[in-house]
């Protein structure tokens, strides 16, 4: 904010403004005297009417015309005056002496000649100040820059203007020398002269100083008195000869002399109707301005006003219609009975209080009771005012309160000073500007000085302001001067009256124009006479008032009469001085209007006096005065006595209500006792007034303490029902209650809750001792703050610990609520910390909440941390080795958090450890895994989001296998076969006809009977189907024979000639048989040609298989016998293996048992037919021994090398032996070598391949069987496995030494030891 230039006028503060209901609008006085505590202290205040109060204007516009008084903004202000003053008696001077005044510039600013004047005159003189050289001082003082040689400039104006004045002014001029040198006239001299010289010619001019009439053209001829003087005899000497008229010293003291007269407004030349003034208004200020008037902001116009009245330079003169009679043109307001018709709207306006022309003469004012009608004080005058124009400092003609209405226009700013500072103001202005009051004491009554707020604020005035707008109204109080000025074109209407409480202050104001020599406009006593003479209809009040001013006024007067007595006075006349005009009552000397007596003299008995002022009456003697009086004292007795009769039963009253109003302590009285008085009041129709409205409200007051206490008492009741359950709005503080308790106690009336509160009061104090310990503690217990505000609920009081209770019971709750996650970790999870946090955050700052907040940031910060890491750890592809993420594990672990992807990392760490533990148990001693537990290994390894080096190698394995599953289904599986690859391998013992079941439904028991089988799935599942007879291979092959047989009976037996063909159901359809039908080699079933597929060659000798027996390709054994070794180098045991294996080995034993009936019966036909048997899945050709050669010797080979480079060949130790394997029992009597499923499922894992256990590669294979058979691994370059008894080892020597077959031997040169 800019700060404002010295010389800038800074507004003073605002006045009250009220604005009252409609029920305190309605008696103006009563409310007048409702806010004059207030009021009177500012001096001015402003009244805002109701909204809808809106009058019309009754003025008539067109009748009204009024000549304006002409005011020069420069002349207004005081000190401005007083040097425009001293400015024209200086140019007066000079122009008397023929010269032309014209003021210096300094500086480039005008010369203040009144104020170098002013400093000199203080420093000492001219001749002091350039004998001291202090002039540079001067200059300082008037504000010019040091150091500019300012002070040179200063004294040769001072010189040149001022220093000639001032020696007039101390009359230092050529008079006084005159009278020492010339002893006659100059006529004398002439015709002295012209006596003795006759003949000669003598000087017809001559000087008065030197007597000499030489050098004529330096002698100067007065035009005022003929007098001639040398120029340079005259004192200070003329260096030239005036070109104007010049004035001689004395004729110059005659003019200077003359008194000034009195400063008031000139009179315009034109008279003015509203119209023609408002557009020379509103030209004048939107000239001015430079804008449209309604956008000149009023504070603009105030500075520039305050402006205009302190410079010299400018000169601004404006127009005001003031003082104008409303009686002539009519009020703004409506009248009664008068020209301006009103609306039946606004007939309520005729009888308003607020109307102007109603206010001085309603009863509450005293001014109804004088007679005259006094303009301006009982009737109106109206105020017409352009921008600028001002109304001067004044009081209220008897310090009458004024009221001034503004009807429209722009808005009025006012000043003014409360009643104790007049005399404060009247004295700093007489101390600013002496000559104007010197040459007019009575100044401020004359409303024609103004002066800036600003100055008398500067020396302790109190000053106050406020803008006046259209429609309000502005109070001025008794003695309070006020001023101000109009920002536009307005019309404003004004009045006075005066109240009760004026009376007192109507007298003071008397005795004070007495003093000033001040006329009266009215006669104060006569008033009161007038009030005491109908004392029986007079206000109560009014007449206690009356009655006290009428005993100072009759004490007064008889000691004035007494005085009077005793100076001589004996003639006594009485006179009715109310029926005389005012001025002709008026005093000689004082100018005070007298009515009780007066004193005359016979010398002249128009001239009369005042008894104050006996002495001043004439010169001649005393007893010949004449003593004229209204009333005799004897009279005036009985009129006071009568007024007092009238006022006594009120002075009873109002006597009592005092002394109960200030009884104490014990003394007081009840709430009861005051009712009663007011009661009595309104009976007795006591008016209204301060001391009854003091009552009032006193016992309103009382009332509402007594209210509120109660309900303070009750507070636990009041406070729940309030507000659903809450706090009252309007609760006392401890501050309030404490000041309350002291009401109660100080109110003139007893309050029997007082000590009951007093009680409440101390346990409220009680509350706030044991708040401030629990507040002192840093960290209170929650359960210790809520007892305290449960407490609190008690009270219905404000109290300011409340809050902060409540503060630190959040703090408390929320550091347990942290105390307590912290305490249990595993449920401080991240959304607890933002939520603890987002909580603490809104609490109120505490060291303890701080620390927490910044352990449970810190926490939060390191668990997001190393959330986000291990999250990002995690989802790493490729995943990280298993280390680092141990090492991350270890890191988090001292968290004291729940951390769900830390959490996840420590599982997927522990899964890891375990799996690679499983990973290393499943090849524990060289063990070959099932494919069940390595697809559940490959499983639980993908799932582990860490770095298993394992893991590719098993699913590279996996992988093999399915690749190995699916090459095998392409072989053996038929296109579009309902049977697993699992079903059509393992051994078939639940053959049926096809009558029996449908294809879709066809029952697949492993064992003969009407029991179901499980479906095989798993190698445990062939493990248990093999193994759960406990048959042996020839046990299996009995059964499908005789499965078979049984089947081939009832097909053959359903074709015999003597059964009904119409009756036979037959084929796929189950019809009869018709046409050509197809006979299945192995069920011997028959089928329609067109219901199953015909053989593809009708010439080929292989047998045709039904849709129900060809359950797979039947791939030749060359062709299956690579899958098996393929296989055994995938090193995994799978049910598909195992029952190929099984099948491999039945073919084989079914082979050799086709080997030995081919060699016994010698039948070589057979022999090529060997891979024609029907019941068999797999084709066995020609040759077999040789390619088994072959195959068996490759895939030893392959395996070895294989082996090779995995690294894993190992050396020939006996704990590679491989051991025991399980045989079934053949219950046949015969030698099949071919180990059952269940046998083949216990091998050992072992580095080398298992192709070579298939068959024994030993020359004379004695094919074993039995519970158990003992197998031996050549430890040779072959790696084929034999059985112990074909080559001769028992099983003691093949688990403590290595064997080598004899190949070996025989091709390496190993000899076995």
């Amino acid at each position: 904010m800019t700060q404002p230039r010295p010389d800038e006028f800074i507004p003073p503060p605002e006045c009250p403004v009220f604005e009252p209901s409609w029920e305190e609008f309605a008696d103006p006085f009563a409310f007048i005297n409702k806010i004059r505590p207030i009021a009177e202290k500012t001096g001015i205040c402003k009244v805002r009417p109701p909204p809808d109060w809106q009058p019309p204007f009754a003025c008539d516009v067109d009748r009204l015309h009024f000549t304006p008084r002409i005011q020069r903004l420069n002349e207004l202000e005081a000190q401005t005056r007083v040097k425009l003053n001293f400015l024209d008696q200086i140019a007066k001077f000079w122009e008397l002496q023929g010269c032309t005044l014209k003021i210096p510039h300094v500086e480039r600013k005008i010369l203040d000649l009144y104020l170098l004047n002013k400093l000199v005159a203080e420093e000492g003189g001219f001749d002091a100040i350039c004998r001291e050289r202090r002039w540079t001082k001067i200059a300082m003082k008037m504000g010019f820059a040091p150091g500019r040689a300012v002070g040179s400039h200063l004294r040769a104006h001072y010189e040149r203007i001022l220093y000639p004045y001032n020696l007039f002014q101390a009359g230092a001029n050529l008079l006084v020398n005159l009278r020492k040198v010339r002893l006659f006239p100059i006529k004398e001299v002439a015709a002295h002269v012209s006596l003795k010289a006759p003949h000669h010619q003598v000087d017809q001019y001559v000087c008065l100083v030197c007597g000499s009439g030489t050098d004529e053209d330096r002698l100067l001829l007065c035009d005022g008195c003929d007098d001639s003087y040398h120029t340079f005899c005259l004192i200070p000497p003329l260096h030239d000869v005036p070109k104007g008229d010049w004035r001689c010293p004395k004729c110059l003291a005659l003019e200077c002399n003359k008194p000034q007269e009195a400063f008031g407004f000139e009179q315009a030349c034109r008279d003015y109707n509203l119209r023609a003034f408002g557009d020379m208004a509103d030209s004048f200020k939107s000239d001015y301005f430079n804008l449209p008037v309604h956008m000149v902001p009023t504070e603009l116009v105030e500075k520039e006003f305050w402006r205009l009245v302190s410079t010299i330079e400018e000169d601004v003169t404006v127009e005001y219609g003031a003082d104008i009679a409303s009686k002539e043109f009519g009020s703004g307001f409506p009248v009664r009975n008068g020209k301006f018709k009103v609306a039946p709207e606004d007939e309520v306006y005729l009888d308003s209080g607020w109307n102007l022309n109603n206010m001085p003469v309603m009863d509450p004012s005293v001014l109804t009771h004088v007679t005259a009608d006094i303009c301006g004080m009982k009737l109106p005058w109206l105020y017409v005012g352009m921008c600028f124009s001002s109304f001067c400092w004044h009081i209220e003609d008897h310090w009458s309160y004024s009221i001034n209405y503004l009807h429209w226009g722009e808005p009025k700013t006012w000043y003014g000073a409360p009643g104790y500072a007049a005399e404060q103001l009247e004295e700093v202005m007489k101390k600013l500007a002496p000559e104007l009051f010197e040459a007019q004491p009575d100044l401020l009554h004359q409303l024609v000085t103004i002066m800036n707020p600003n100055i008398l604020m500067a020396h302790g005035v109190p000053i106050y302001r406020t803008n006046q707008c259209a429609g309000e109204f502005v109070i001025t109080f008794p003695r309070a001067y006020h001023s101000g000025f109009n920002q536009g074109f307005n019309f404003a209407e004004a009045v006075n009256f005066c109240t009760v409480d004026w009376m007192p202050l109507g007298r003071q104001c008397v005795d004070h124009y007495r003093m000033l020599h001040r006329y009266c406009v009215f006669s104060h006593d006569e008033l009161i006479c007038k009030m005491a003479s109908k004392a029986e209809t007079l206000d109560v009040v009014l007449a206690s008032a009356v009655q006290k001013d009428m005993a100072v006024m009759i004490r007064e007067e008889r000691e004035l009469r007494e005085r009077v007595q005793k100076m001589g006075v004996v003639h006594c006349q009485q006179t009715e001085y109310d029926l005389l005009p005012d001025d002709e009552c008026q005093c000689a000397r004082c100018r005070t209007t007298c009515y009780l007596s007066a004193l005359t003299c016979p010398c002249n008995p128009e001239v009369l006096v005042c008894l104050h002022h006996a002495q001043d009456l004439c010169s001649c003697p005393v007893e010949g005065y004449t003593l004229h009086y209204r009333f005799t004292l004897d009279e005036l007795y009985p009129m006071m006595k009568a007024i007092a009769l009238r006022a006594e039963s009120y002075n009873f009253w109002a006597s009592h209500v005092t002394d109960i109003l200030e009884a104490k302590l014990d003394k007081k009285k009840s709430l009861v006792e005051f009712h009663a008085l007011i009661e009595e009041s309104e009976t007795r129709a006591f008016p209204e007034n301060d001391l009854l409205r003091h009552l009032r409200m006193v016992t309103q007051d009382a009332e509402k303490c007594s209210c509120v206490a109660q309900q303070l008492l009750n507070g636990k009741r009041q406070t729940r029902s309030r507000l659903g359950g809450g706090k009252s709005q309007n609760q006392l503080t401890v501050e309030e209650l404490k000041s309350f308790v002291r009401q109660l106690y100080n109110l003139p009336c007893s309050i029997h809750q007082a000590p009951l509160l007093k009680e409440l009061l101390n346990h409220v104090e009680d509350f706030q001792q044991e708040s401030e310990k629990v507040l002192a503690e840093e960290t209170p217990s929650a359960v210790e703050i809520q007892c305290l505000l449960d407490v609190s609920s008690d009270f219905d009081v404000a109290l300011p610990e409340l809050p902060v209770l409540r503060e630190r019971l959040e703090q408390a709750r929320w550091l347990e609520a942290v105390q307590a996650a912290s305490s249990w970790p595993a449920s401080l999870s991240l959304d607890t910390m933002r939520r603890l946090i987002d909580q603490g955050v809104g609490l109120a700052p505490l060291s303890s909440v701080e620390r927490a907040m910044a352990r449970l940031q810190e926490l939060l910060t390191v668990s997001e941390h190393w959330e986000d890491q291990v999250h990002n750890l995690i989802r790493a592809r490729p995943h990280h080795c298993l280390e680092m993420l141990e090492a991350a594990v270890q890191e988090v672990e001292n968290i004291p958090a729940y951390l769900p992807n830390c959490l996840q990392l420590k599982d997927a760490v522990s899964r890891a450890k375990e799996w690679l533990q499983d990973a290393e148990n499943l090849q524990l001693g060289g063990r070959i895994p099932v494919l069940d537990a390595l697809l559940d290994l490959v499983s639980q390894g993908r799932s582990i989001p860490v770095q298993l080096d394992p893991l590719p190698r098993l699913e590279s394995l996996v992988s093999e296998v399915q690749a190995w599953k699916e090459c095998a289904a392409k072989t053996f599986l038929t296109k579009n076969s309902p049977f697993t690859l699992l079903e059509v391998l393992c051994p078939r013992c639940e053959v049926s006809t096809g009558a029996q079941k449908s294809k879709g439904k066809r029952i697949k028991d492993f064992h003969c009977g009407k029991k179901k089988a499980a479906k095989l799935e798993s190698l445990s599942d062939v493990e248990r189907a093999l193994s759960e007879s406990k048959d042996s291979a020839s046990a299996v092959r009995l059964k499908e024979m005789e499965v078979l047989f049984s089947i081939r009976m009832a097909n053959e037996s359903k074709l015999l000639p003597a059964v009904n063909c119409s009756s036979l159901h037959v084929c796929v359809c189950q019809e009869a048989p018709k046409g050509s039908m197809l006979i299945c080699e192995l069920c011997r079933d028959a089928f329609h040609s067109n219901c199953v597929p015909s053989p593809s060659d009708p010439r080929s000798i292989q047998p045709w298989l039904c849709p129900h027996c060809r359950r797979s390709e039947r791939p030749p054994l060359d062709r299956v016998l690579p899958l098996l070794a393929s296989l055994q180098r995938l090193r995994v045991r799978l049910p598909e293996g195992d029952a190929l294996r099984y099948l491999i080995e039945r073919t084989v034993s079914w082979q050799h048992r086709m080997q030995q009936v081919s060699a016994s019966w010698k039948l070589p036909a057979l022999r090529d037919r060997l891979g024609s048997t029907p019941f068999a899945k797999v084709g066995i050709p020609g040759g077999l021994s040789s390619h088994k050669k072959e195959v068996g010797c490759g895939l030893d080979k392959k395996a070895k090398r294989r082996l090779e480079r995995e690294g894993r060949c190992r050396t020939k130790k006996p704990q590679k032996k491989k051991p025991k394997l399980s045989k079934e029992k053949s219950r046949e009597g015969k030698t099949a070598p071919t180990p059952s499923p269940s046998q083949l499922s216990d091998l050992s894992p072992s580095d080398d391949s298992e192709d070579d256990m298939v068959l024994c590669p030993a020359e004379c294979c004695q094919q074993p069987e039995g519970d158990e058979v003992d197998w031996v691994q050549c430890d040779g370059s072959c790696n084929q496995w034999f059985h112990q008894v074909c080559v001769g080892v028992s099983p003691e020597l093949a688990e403590k030494e290595d064997y080598i077959c004899v190949s070996c031997t025989m091709k390496d040169g190993f000899v076995r030891k």
